[in-house]
C-alpha cells in the first residue's frame, strides 16, 4: 500500500511562492494543502492552490499540518523570513529541506531546516548551508562553503570554495564571490558584482 503523503502549508503567497510551488511539486515528498498570505487575497488561487489562511490561523493550522515552507522570497532585507521563522518555530511547525530533484546536491553537504533548494542548483561536497535560506535556480554552491541562516543565494550567483556567507545575506544573481571571502553579516552584494579578497 502506498504511503500517503504529508501535507504542507506555504507561507507567502507572492511571486517566490510560484517557484516554490513548483519545487514541491517536483519533488513529490508533500501534498501543499493550501497557502497563508494577508487578509485582502484570502481565496484567491496561486497555481491552482488557495489562499485558505492568515497568520492568525497558523495555530489552528497546525492541528491538522505540522509541516510549513516560508515561501515569501528575500530581497535584500530577511526581517519577514525571520519574524515568520520565529512564529512558526514557536507553535512547533516542522520547516523540511526541500530540493528540487532537478538540483544536484552532494551528500557530503549539511543542509538545516527550511532551505529551498531551486532548479538547476549545485550544491557541492563539504557546504553547510543554515536555516531558512533560498539557493535559488542555477545557484553554485562550492565545495567547503558556509552559508549562515536566512541567506538567499540568488539566480545564477557563483559562491567559490570555502568562502563564508555571514547571517541574512543577499548575493544577487549573477554575482560571484572568489575562493575563501568571508561576507559580513547582512550584506546586500549587488548582482553581476565580482567579490574578491
Amino acid at each position: 500500500m502506498k504511503k500517503e503523503k504529508p501535507n504542507i502549508i506555504l507561507v507567502g503567497g507572492g511571486g517566490h511562492c510560484t517557484s516554490v510551488i513548483d519545487v514541491i511539486e517536483q519533488e513529490e515528498k508533500y501534498l501543499i494543502k493550501g497557502i497563508i498570505d494577508s487578509k485582502e487575497h484570502l481565496g484567491k488561487e496561486v497555481l491552482g492552490y488557495k489562499i485558505i489562511a492568515t497568520d492568525d490561523d497558523l495555530e489552528k493550522l497546525y492541528l491538522t499540518c505540522p509541516n510549513a515552507i516560508i515561501s515569501v522570497g528575500q530581497i535584500k532585507s530577511n526581517v519577514l523570513r525571520v519574524h515568520l521563522s520565529q512564529k512558526l518555530k514557536a507553535i512547533g511547525y516542522h520547516l523540511p529541506v526541500v530540493i528540487s530533484p532537478l538540483a544536484y546536491v552532494s551528500k557530503h553537504t549539511i543542509i538545516e531546516e527550511g532551505t529551498i533548494i531551486m532548479h538547476h542548483a549545485l550544491v557541492n561536497a563539504g557546504a553547510k548551508i543554515g536555516k531558512n535560506c533560498i539557493v535559488n535556480t542555477k545557484a553554485n554552491i562550492e565545495h567547503g562553503v558556509v552559508i549562515d541562516d536566512f541567506c538567499h543565494i540568488s539566480t545564477g550567483a557563483i559562491v567559490n570554495g570555502d568562502c563564508v556567507i555571514g547571517r541574512g545575506t543577499f548575493i544577487g544573481s549573477n554575482a560571484t564571490i572568489s575562493n575563501g571571502v568571508t561576507i559580513p553579516p547582512n550584506s546586500i552584494i549587488s548582482a553581476g558584482t565580482f567579490v574578491k579578497r
